[in-house]
């Protein structure tokens, strides 16, 4: 008689439910104000570094996925990498020419914090991390960490993309569509992506005590980059220079406590609540978020009606 398991079996690796779509998608951005929220430069320059962390992020996601993808014995789990991996490279490029298009038109330099981001992903998370080859015997153990790292960095992608969906006060202010748009059709692609990486780690080996270390590591490297890159961008804003923002002045968590409570940003007290689900062990990915919502929006999402029809 075979032994009675604590938990089912799932028929299959994966948790995603439906077939994931990646979608091709094009912004102008010709006439997108660097205050895109109108008269709240705090807010619009606290959003628009997510411009310069995601491209070499998403980027390194797709290169360490197509590399573990031969390992993965699930077909549908398999499937699911394969399009995720290509929502992922699209999001890089969207902006990416948010940076370019953007926020270089509108005189703001980028190069110091988008060169942070890239010693990050491509020295620190490197097959040889700061050109260091790693004995052959700790191989996997590397890649199940920056799987767990990866695993953990998108249930937080999840949660800032509920977040977009359900903002209503960004258009209450007026806030420039396009911009708008490209933060909503991401975080719904998130959304609809959001079992992949918790799926795989999973499946090949990532185990459940390591997500507690993995996320606590993730949780205060993504926040505390997101904080010094905003603030290295409102140093260059006349407005807010005199100020002097930087990570560790109170000025900046101050004012990201008030922006949010005027609905204009997500309090850091409740996205650091929205990470604990992640650290349970009957955590299920598909509680995080509603793939309803965002296909709802993908399916009205100006810049991916433009192109896909």
């Amino acid at each position: 008689m075979p032994p009675v398991l604590p938990f089912p079996r799932k028929s299959s690796a994966s948790h995603s439910d439906h077939t994931i779509q990646p979608r091709k998608v094009q912004f102008d951005w010709a006439t997108t104000p660097l205050d895109w929220i109108p008269n709240q430069p705090f807010a619009s320059h606290f959003i628009n570094e997510i411009n310069l962390i995601l491209p070499a992020g998403e980027l390194w996601f797709c290169r360490l996925y197509n590399q573990v993808l031969p390992l993965v014995t699930d077909p549908k789990l398999k499937q699911d990498v394969q399009a995720f991996i290509r929502q992922e490279a699209m999001h890089s490029r969207a902006h990416s020419s948010a940076c370019a298009e953007y926020l270089n038109a509108h005189g703001i330099s980028t190069e110091r914090n988008l060169a942070v981001m890239d010693f990050l992903f491509e020295r620190i998370f490197a097959d040889a991390p700061l050109g260091i080859k790693l004995p052959k015997i700790l191989d996997r153990q590397w890649m199940l960490f920056r799987l767990g790292i990866i695993a953990a960095v998108e249930h937080m992608t999840c949660v800032l993309g509920k977040y977009a969906l359900s903002n209503t006060e960004w258009e209450k202010r007026g806030a420039d569509a396009t911009l708008l748009d490209l933060i909503r059709w991401h975080g719904a692609e998130e959304i609809e992506h959001r079992s992949v990486a918790f799926d795989l780690y999973e499946h090949l080996g990532g185990s459940y005590l390591s997500r507690y270390y993995l996320s606590a590591l993730s949780f205060v490297a993504v926040f505390g980059i997101w904080a010094d890159g905003a603030a290295h961008l409102m140093r260059q804003d006349p407005r807010l220079k005199p100020q002097r923002p930087s990570v560790w002045r109170p000025w900046l968590w101050k004012q990201w406590v008030a922006n949010a409570k005027q609905g204009l940003l997500p309090d850091p007290v409740w996205l650091f609540l929205s990470e604990l689900p992640y650290l349970s062990p009957w955590y299920d990915p598909r509680n995080a978020a509603s793939t309803e919502q965002a296909l709802a929006y993908l399916a009205q999402s100006p810049a991916a009606r433009a192109v896909n029809g």
